[in-house]
């Protein structure tokens, strides 16, 4: 079983506007519409049979309508985090709500939220997420659509390891995009999950299969990041590392399975 961790959808009538907008802010071009029929389309022509989307609220008014839209999508094919924004005065009624509709976890990302990671305003929050059993999955590094600051260091973040342990964090872009060499000294070898979206590419192949086989495969999330990387590609570059093929049953399956399932 290969499970894409880390994928992007909107809405039918808002994919047409929010694809383009983001692709020209971020300089880089989609390779799906954002539609949840053509990822389903993506998926089969991959060899792909599960998708995570990993949605984000950029203001706190949007999160209980994505995830109202999230919990009528989801199927055997189509899995999701929740959206939630941690400094809005509603959040723990929101958390509430996703924890009824059976989420697994929930998605920030500190960049668009405007919050840093180990802002310790945020400790409450994080305490009440994993009390709940929800993982986090965080955008680690940087984002290329978004001027600095990076909100989501490694070095941040491994704070807030330390503070809850990592065993329901899950650091997006293999820790830190743009940022590995912080990874390498801050989190290369804890307990949190790296997911591989849209990172293999720019480590290089014996960058990216010695920090991987570091941290322990064990704690590596097959994704892609969908549109911004293409699926069969992304599952084409995972098997040229050179990872023994046990290895690369747990890291495109076998992993996420075990978060999904709980």
């Amino acid at each position: 079983m290969i499970i894409d961790f880390h994928v992007h959808i909107f809405p039918d009538a808002l994919a047409p506007r929010a694809i383009p907008k983001l692709a020209q802010g971020a300089g880089i071009p989609a390779f799906l519409e954002g539609t949840h029929k053509q990822l389903l389309r993506s998926l089969d022509w991959a060899g792909i049979e599960k998708a995570v989307i990993q949605p984000v609220a950029t203001r706190p008014e949007q999160t209980e309508g994505i995830n109202s839209w999230l919990a009528q999508i989801r199927s055997e094919r189509i899995d999701a985090f929740a959206a939630i924004f941690p400094g809005a005065p509603s959040w723990e009624r929101v958390l509430d709500r996703i924890v009824e509709q059976g989420f697994r976890g929930v998605k920030l990302h500190p960049d668009y939220q405007e919050f840093f990671v180990d802002e310790s305003e945020l400790f409450p929050f994080y305490k009440r997420v994993f009390e709940n059993d929800l993982y986090i999955l965080f955008h680690a590094g940087v984002d290329i659509g978004l001027p600095p600051p990076v909100h989501c260091t490694p070095q941040r973040l491994r704070k807030v390891v330390d503070q809850f342990g990592g065993e329901r964090i899950i650091a997006a872009h293999l820790g830190g995009w743009q940022m590995w060499e912080q990874v390498e000294t801050y989190l290369l070898g804890e307990s949190l999950f790296l997911d591989t979206s849209f990172s293999i590419p720019y480590l290089g192949k014996e960058r990216a299969r010695e920090l991987i086989l570091a941290h322990g495969p064990e704690k590596i999330l097959f994704a892609t990041d969908s549109p911004w990387a293409p699926q069969l590609s992304a599952v084409g570059q995972l098997q040229e590392l050179r990872l023994a093929p046990e290895i690369l049953d747990v890291i495109l399956g076998e992993n996420a399975r075990r978060i999904l399932e709980g």
